[in-house]
């Protein structure tokens, strides 16, 4: 039975060869993004100010001690955003459908922004604190809700085998780094030169640009794409396939790997996410922020990450595709992304060095600067294929179990990330970079040790092609639609 796919309205129309729904998610994905990025951005500056810390009564704490309640949070909070996205997209699959979904979760969060941005002279004295984890907390849920339901949306624009279906995904992937962008720059520069409540207001505000488009045009351009839930467009009923049946040793062996995997991708996001954190931090307080006689927000400088995104990922894809039969594996990918972070933060002890002992030097931008382009290259190398090597690898049946599997390891490294920045207030920045730079590169050091173990347990999946006829197409919707997430649904990054 052939499964029942919506498709975009006839006379929605197309943009540069594309449905013209593509760039109304390109657009709500980008006011979403720089509402979630903006925060970010600001968020560990925000409860380390001496304003914030008098209002929550936290003024008794010493400046270490301030940093690390703030790592905490962000930690927390971190990690509980990479947790909630598989009962997200369980009640769009199961329930609700995408842009239900999407629109919920869109609400939530611009009703936790303006939970974060309401003035505390508003509230009564000693509640200040409980509107700080009411805003998280809507954040968090509403995150889970949007975060996988809006790419689901950009593959059920395109049919099976549509050759535009990766540019699609590469173009939606631009409107994720612009929104960073501007969120760095917007909320970025209102939070630490106007004030942070406001900033987190105006982060609001782009959430709520985001649903009014959502809201006005999605009727006109999507039509009926992601209104029902995935599991009321799949089989009958009585075609089911045994989910009990042992594990083979093919799939076993899979499996291993994605574990082993997983065990990586900790440790890389657990030293990426230090730019949320301590990097953060010291950009602040113990860096040169001095460009051309102005001092820019320190917040400015996550914007590297994104900018070089957009430049270096059209060369890279361009340098695999060049390289031919001698590409590289994932396994081997992964670890020159470990090899990168190190490299970066060896330029992280750079900036420490320099500062030395002492309380007034401050260390120089660039040191910040070529540390987040060499994590971008990094990031290039690992995380566009972290989700593919889940969908290659994972039996069907066990697809669900193993994405949010994934997601769990990535929310782990979040919460681990907050663990190592606190270090720099214990040990010194000298120490805590180093040892996150020798880490990252002894892991990918090992890493490409054990590659060709991998590749061997891998039986094939990244090198062998199978012509799939419709019957074996028929089974693979039926086992899909039995796990209740169709292949289609899964795509890279936005770590």
């Amino acid at each position: 039975m052939q499964e029942i796919k919506p498709k975009p309205p006839a006379g929605a129309g197309k943009l540069f060869g594309h449905p013209k729904g593509l760039f109304l998610l390109f657009g709500t994905e980008m006011w979403e993004r720089l509402s979630y990025y903006g925060m970010r951005g600001i968020f560990v500056f925000y409860l380390t100010s001496t304003a914030t810390a008098a209002v929550f009564g936290w003024e008794q704490l010493t400046e270490t001690e301030l940093q690390s309640k703030a790592l905490s949070y962000l930690g927390w909070y971190a990690m509980l955003v990479y947790l909630t996205p598989v009962i997200g997209g369980w009640m769009a699959d199961n329930r609700w459908g995408q842009r239900r979904c999407i629109m919920f979760g869109g609400t939530l969060m611009m009703l936790g922004q303006f939970s974060l941005g309401f003035p505390h002279a508003w509230l009564p004295a000693g509640s200040e604190i409980y509107m700080l984890w009411l805003g998280l907390v809507l954040l968090i849920i509403g995150n889970g809700f949007f975060k996988p339901n809006i790419s689901t949306l950009v593959g059920d624009l395109y049919e099976e085998g549509d050759h535009r279906r990766d540019t699609a995904f590469t173009i939606f992937y631009m409107g994720i780094n612009l929104g960073s962008i501007l969120g760095y720059l917007v909320v970025g520069w209102i939070g630490e030169k106007v004030d942070y409540q406001l900033a987190f207001f105006v982060a609001g505000l782009g959430m709520l640009a985001g649903l009014i488009l959502q809201l006005t045009q999605a009727k006109r351009y999507l039509g009926a794409i992601g209104l029902e839930p995935s599991a009321l467009l799949g089989v009958k009923k009585e075609e089911k396939v045994d989910r009990h049946r042992p594990l083979s040793h093919e799939e076993r062996d899979r499996i291993k790997v994605i574990l082993v995997l997983g065990v990586f991708i900790i440790i890389f996001w657990a030293g990426f996410e230090q730019a949320a954190g301590s990097m953060n931090l010291f950009a602040k307080y113990r860096t040169d922020l001095n460009v051309f006689g102005w001092e820019i927000p320190a917040s400015w400088l996550q914007m590297v990450n994104p900018v070089f995104i957009i430049i270096l990922a059209p060369l890279m894809a361009s340098i695999w595709v060049s390289m031919g039969d001698r590409e590289p594996g994932s396994p081997a990918k992964f670890s020159l992304g470990l090899v990168f972070l190190g490299i970066g933060f060896l330029s992280m002890c750079g900036a420490a060095l320099q500062i030395g002992d002492s309380e007034t030097v401050k260390a120089s931008i660039w040191w910040l600067v070529f540390a987040y382009i060499f994590h971008t290259i990094g990031e290039l190398c690992l995380s566009p294929i972290g989700l593919s090597v889940v969908t290659k690898l994972a039996p069907l049946r066990y697809l669900s179990l193993m994405m949010g599997l994934w997601f769990a390891f990535i929310g782990i490294a979040n919460k681990g990330a907050a663990e190592i920045g606190k270090l720099v207030g214990v040990s010194g920045p000298l120490a805590t970079f180093g040892g996150v730079a020798l880490v990252a590169m002894v892991a990918g050091v090992i890493l490409y040790l054990i590659r060709e173990k991998l590749v061997d347990w891998m039986h094939g999946a990244e090198e062998i092609r199978v012509a799939v006829g419709e019957t074996t197409k028929e089974e693979l919707r039926i086992t899909a639609d039995h796990d209740g997430v169709p292949p289609r649904h899964f795509s890279g990054n936005d770590h």
